[in-house]
């Protein structure tokens, strides 16, 4: 546990709130939302309206009551899956990735919520850190969340990416925590990123390279 507790006032996050507030205003109502997270002050600085769209919730009671309050909204069987996943994450951000490549991390993994109708619904969450501390722990982060399904059965997927030096998304950590099989898979991290270009409609050659 990080004892940091910084405010953000007239730095690079104020300013990202203030364009997130600016975008708010112009995107229709939809599926997907975003979130910035304070993990220090257990916070949400800004939650954008379809959050109220998407999941019927008080968008007000998630930014004055904070983690506490979306606590009580994760399913009970995800919550604890979900804070291992939070805890492997940071532990592989903090031994594992440079500090000055942390910068050019992006997670995500999925879980499930409930709606203001008492239904759970399956959301995708992927989030993007934006400030540091000291130690270079990721402690502020924009979120984008969508929603993917009803209470289906998914598998709970934690995925950390970096941009690469040509500015291409490289899969480092991903891990099945639903089906423990999975997780000594033959397909490699390498691999998952190949399916990935595949996807994407990029030669071979471009792969290869």
């Amino acid at each position: 546990i990080f004892a940091t507790n910084r405010e953000f006032k007239d730095t690079i996050i104020e300013n990202h709130i203030n364009k997130l507030r600016e975008f708010d205003e112009y995107f229709p109502p939809n599926e997907s939302f975003s979130i910035m997270t304070n993990t220090t002050l257990q916070s949400y600085p800004f939650v954008s309206k379809n959050f109220e769209y998407a999941l019927g919730l008080d968008r007000q009671k998630m930014e004055t009551k904070g983690l506490p309050y979306w606590f009580s909204q994760i399913h009970p069987n995800d919550l604890a899956i979900w804070m291992n996943i939070l805890e492997d994450l940071m532990m592989f951000t903090m031994t594992q990735v440079k500090k000055e490549d942390r910068e050019r991390l992006s997670f995500t993994w999925n879980y499930r919520v409930k709606n203001n109708k008492g239904e759970y619904l399956n959301l995708l969450e992927h989030q993007t850190p934006t400030y540091f501390d000291d130690y270079g722990k990721p402690v502020i982060a924009i979120a984008h969340c969508t929603i993917v399904g009803k209470e289906e059965n998914k598998p709970i997927i934690a995925i950390a990416k970096m941009l690469n030096e040509r500015n291409e998304y490289e899969t480092l950590f991903h891990k099945n925590y639903s089906q423990k099989l999975l997780t000594t898979s033959s397909i490699s991290k390498r691999e998952q990123d190949v399916i990935r270009l595949l996807a994407l409609n990029k030669t071979s050659k471009e792969i290869a390279e």
